[in-house]
This record gives C-alpha cells, structure tokens and sequence, in this order.
C-alpha cells in the first residue's frame, strides 16, 4: 500500500482467472465479441453511408449508433493483451484515459438512443410532420448535442474522481477503472463529492430513460390502432430492436452504480461490468440488423 495516488505509478486490475488455460479462454472470448463487435458495426455503416435509400434521420441516428460502438469494442484489445500476456498493470494516466472514455461512450450512446426513440414517436405518431420535426438540421443537432453533452459530463467526472486521494491499496476489482472500485480506494471524506456527481449523471440517465418510456407507451398506443396488420409489423420491426437495446443498456448500467453493497461480489460486479461495458457494441448491432428488412436489403 502506498500513501497517496501520486505516489503509486501502476495499478493492478482484477485477474479473470489463475490458470493459463482460463486466460486464453477469456482471451479468445473477447477475440471473438471484438471481431463481431468490429464486423456488425462496420457493415451498418458501409450500408448507411453506401445506400441513398437509407438516408433518412432513423439511419443518421443508427449510423452515429454503430460508430460509438465502433470505438467503444477498441476497449476490448487492452484486456485481451492482458490476459495473453497475464499482465495485470496499467498506469494512474491510463486509467483516467479509461474513465473518460467510458462515461463519454457509454453517455453518448444511452442519449442517441434517447434520441432514438423520439424519432420513432414522431415517425408514427406524427408522421405527417415528421419531415418539419426532423429535418437535417435538427438531427445534426439532436446528434451533436448527445456527444457534446457526453463530452462535458465524461470531463466532470474524470476531473472530478482523479482529484481524490487514493491510499487504499493500488489493487482494482475490475478488468477496468470503474468509478465504484476507484471510490473504494479513497481515503478522504471527499469521495461524497464524486457521488454528488454519479447522482447528478443517474438523474440525467433517468430523466432519459422515463421520455424513452413515455414515447414508447404513445408508440405502441398508436400501432394497436393501425387498421393494416403490415402496417403494425413493420412498426413492431424498428421499435421492438431498439426497445431491447434500451432496456439491456440501461437495466445492466443502473443495477452496476445503484446497488446496495450488500450485493456486491467480485463475481457479480464483473458480470454486470461485462453486460453493459462489453456487450452492447456486438448487441446493438445484431439486434438492429436482423429485424431491420431495410437494412438486410441494402446488405
């Protein structure tokens, strides 16, 4: 253990297994989710970016969607070369630079699908305005404003949680820098200021979540009233992907920074970790493209 966290220059992440075997098991794993990670998104935005036809505010948005995925599965090589090389150090900066990335990724993504699911409730729901209501202009906006406000809370946070002083140990229970396993190697009472703003970010997440739902609940009221039963189905087909997504997304996230510490297990917090950090970038792309006809065609 050391004083303070200026003086330890690496930290230990949480080691997946104690066998060579297991770790090349986890390696190949996360091989595996990485390559599908990289492949479903990058033929979702060779067929956006390709195809006139799915030029439209729903693909804009879904385009933005696999790029953050995109980045978000370059997370992935640093944990494989750690299990391939059974290294478990990374440095305080690389850390930070973890953070960062990750409420900025994860932040962006859960506010585009935000924005999503509006694009939906106008679509059907005003679909004689849809083209006043979502115009190039207001989804450039609508897309800018999810990263830049990602953007300014991810610096909050990273400036925010490596201001406190860390004398715990330099041992993580996480394949990653996690903000509840940093606060558990905090040592002052100032931790309480970076769950101030883990607060401020899950009223934020919730605000999000809640217009989600009321679009949605107006969604569906509107298909069961659709006289034509095509007319439901191709509804169904670009809700339900994006409705699934949302509900992984955001259960696994809010269940990891809002569970009582009776729960937490080195085991369970891992999981939870692997659901909403690991997952979501292969996910999201599986789900879009298999019930999205559109999509397949243009494939």
């Amino acid at each position: 253990q050391r004083s303070n966290s200026s003086s330890v220059a690496d930290f230990l992440l949480l080691a997946f297994a104690d066998t060579w075997e297991l770790q090349l098991l986890h390696f190949w794993l996360f091989l595996a989710i990485y390559l599908a990670a990289l492949l479903g998104n990058g033929l979702i935005i060779t067929a956006v970016a390709c195809d006139h036809r799915l030029h439209t505010p729903m693909y804009f948005f879904l385009l933005n969607l696999a790029l953050l995925d995109l980045v978000l599965s370059n997370t992935l090589p640093r944990s494989m070369a750690n299990s391939l090389w059974d290294n478990r150090t990374i440095s305080y900066g690389g850390g930070a630079a973890q953070v960062f990335f990750l409420f900025f990724l994860l932040g962006a993504e859960y506010f585009l699908l935000t924005v999503m699911a509006y694009d939906r409730y106008v679509a059907i729901c005003n679909a004689l305005h849809y083209s006043t209501f979502m115009s190039s202009r207001a989804c450039f906006k609508m897309a800018a404003a999810a990263w830049g406000s990602s953007f300014l809370n991810a610096l909050l946070h990273t400036a925010n949680t490596f201001s406190l002083p860390l004398c715990h140990g330099n041992a993580l229970d996480q394949f990653f820098w996690e903000v509840p396993q940093i606060l558990r190697l905090s040592c002052s009472d100032s931790y309480l200021r970076e769950v101030g703003v883990l607060v401020f970010s899950l009223r934020l997440v919730f605000g999000c979540f809640v217009s989600i739902v009321l679009s949605y609940v107006q969604i569906f009221r509107a298909v069961l009233r659709m006289p034509l039963q095509h007319g439901r189905h191709k509804a169904f087909s670009t809700c339900l992907p994006h409705l699934a997504v949302v509900s992984l997304f955001a259960s696994t996230a809010m269940f990891a920074y809002l569970k009582p510490p009776s729960l937490s297990s080195p085991s369970l917090d891992l999981l939870v970790a692997l659901l909403y950090s690991v997952l979501p970038p292969t996910v999201n792309a599986l789900i879009h493209s298999m019930r999205n006809r559109e999509l397949k065609d243009a494939l």
